[in-house]
């Protein structure tokens, strides 16, 4: 393992490399620190730009967008009160009131230093638990590998929004989506309706664009335009003593190993992650009182636990090939772009592309607390940008995206499409994260299902009886019976209230 890491570092430090990732870090940090920019968003836009490029090298675009993004949310949390991203909501909660009492040095330096080894924790167990997890899955079949795709998708959903019954319906529709085209063994076109276009099905690309992008621009374009806040601060101090980060060491432990394993869930990633390691630290702690008002414990249980859930999303995706959260759905497309198959066979087939991707991490993780220490006051003018011009410039970009995947204008056709889909769901509260790992998923659920009935000469029982599938089908019943009791629960407090 340590000489293919070895091989990994010297893959990647080429200047072409080490500059893609500086990049890609920098873009993420930017999208990150703008209230309603995502790391999924960023990773959308740019994911065209790696089609053309080495695997490694189009990967580690990506990987530091991805770090960059999520980390990019304590900045405007901590300066405005406001969660560049969903990662970053707890931060708010103690970061701001730091700020606010003249220690806004202090608050970025506690969640700058707890996001970087809370990342890079998670990405050395990322390392550490992929390879056997993925010779594990080796054994595993067709049978398996349905039960998993219905398991994940079920997980998905039940943990999607308070009703079970949309985010099922969110994944139905986006394997619904995916059923256009032709199909995945036979190659027999279905659901085309005449268009020849429609042949080869809706490209990857527009659609998780047209659903992320687009539909967040037109969310924001039909508000009120208010003129961003623009914090000025003329000097400040970075400076923590020792004993004051040592005082938070069970705290970061505690946070980072709770962002790893939520992470590792699919479906839930850093935006619950930050959370609960927030609600935690603050329950176990002996002056609870304190918490809301500035306290550090609070931005070191939110930061270490949101970058540690980074490394804790990628482990179903290199292993077993399942997205953890919506920015693993997107780095899932990346890898399919680059004609990589995520699962258990990534590893043994394509090791030095994996460790090179590994390294990228690393590198990427040292370079966002490096930039973020150094390129703090840029980051905050960037939250001055008026939307009127930025919302048109994001949309001109996802246009020139989607065309250049196979230069046809239907993909730009699709993107509106699928853009007002995403808008239409968003106001009917209905979660995106399933249909596109529905979407993503569907082939596979179908190829398995039938190369496993095909195995079985049309008998279902095996898909039943098998025990691995077993136990994935009955951790199906057991997560959506839970989602079921969890929102009764809800309903009678609710009345009872």
């Amino acid at each position: 393992m340590f000489d293919m890491l070895l091989e990994g570092f010297n893959s990647v430090f080429t200047f072409q490399i080490i500059l893609l990732i500086v990049v890609g870090v920098i873009l993420g940090l930017i999208f990150g620190s703008i209230p309603g920019l995502t790391a999924t968003m960023a990773i959308a836009i740019c994911l065209p730009i790696t089609y053309g490029m080495d695997p490694v090298a189009g990967m580690s675009l990506l990987m530091g967008l991805y770090i960059g993004g999520v980390s990019g949310g304590l900045i405007p949390a901590i300066l405005l009160k406001l969660p560049g991203t969903p990662s970053s909501i707890a931060t708010t909660f103690d970061g701001y009131p730091m700020a606010q009492k003249g220690e806004p040095g202090k608050a970025f330096s506690f969640a700058i230093v707890s996001s970087f080894f809370g990342g890079l924790i998670s990405i050395i167990a990322l390392i550490i638990i992929s390879p056997p997890l993925g010779k594990v899955a080796l054994e595993f079949g067709p049978f398996e590998f349905f039960a998993i795709v219905i398991f994940s998708l079920t997980l998905i959903s039940s943990l999607s929004g308070d009703s079970i019954v949309k985010g099922v319906l969110s994944g139905a529709l986006g394997i619904a989506f995916a059923m256009v085209g032709s199909a995945p063994i036979d190659a027999f076109p279905r659901f085309t309706f005449g268009f020849n276009s429609l042949d080869a099905g809706f490209d990857l690309l527009p659609v998780l664009i047209g659903l992320f992008a687009v539909s967040e621009i037109l969310i924001t374009a039909e508000k009120k335009v208010k003129d961003n806040k623009y914090t000025r601060l003329k000097k400040i101090s970075y400076r923590v003593k020792m004993k004051e980060y040592f005082e938070q060491k069970w705290n970061f432990l505690r946070s980072t190993l709770l962002g790893l394993s939520i992470g590792i869930l699919p479906g839930i990633g850093g935006g619950t992650a930050n959370i609960i390691a927030y609600a935690t630290t603050k329950n176990l702690s002996k002056r609870p009182e304190e918490f809301g008002k500035g306290n550090p414990s609070g931005i070191v249980a939110s930061e270490s636990s949101n970058n540690a859930a980074i490394g804790g999303a990628l482990v179903p995706l290199i292993s077993l090939g399942i997205p953890g959260d919506t920015v693993t759905a997107m780095l899932l497309g990346g890898l399919v772009l680059h004609g990589l198959q995520p699962g258990p066979m990534l590893i043994q087939n394509s090791g030095e592309i994996v460790y090179g991707i590994f390294a990228a991490l690393i590198i990427a993780n040292i370079l966002m607390a490096v930039f973020l220490f150094l390129g703090m006051r840029g980051f905050v003018r960037l939250l001055s940008i008026p939307q009127a011009i930025l919302l048109p410039i994001i949309l001109a970009l996802c246009v020139v995206g989607a065309f250049g995947v196979n230069n046809r204008l239907f993909d730009v056709g699709a993107l509106f499409f699928f853009g007002i889909i995403g808008y239409l769901m968003i106001k009917a509260k209905m979660p995106l994260t399933p249909l596109v790992l529905g979407f993503i998923l569907g082939p596979i659920l179908e190829t398995n299902l039938r190369r496993g009935l095909m195995l079985s000469e049309g008998n279902f029982m095996p898909f039943l009886t098998e025990p691995i599938a077993a136990g994935f089908l009955l951790l199906t019943v057991v997560s959506i019976a839970m989602k079921i009791y969890s929102n009764r629960k809800k309903q009678k407090l609710q009345k009872v209230n």
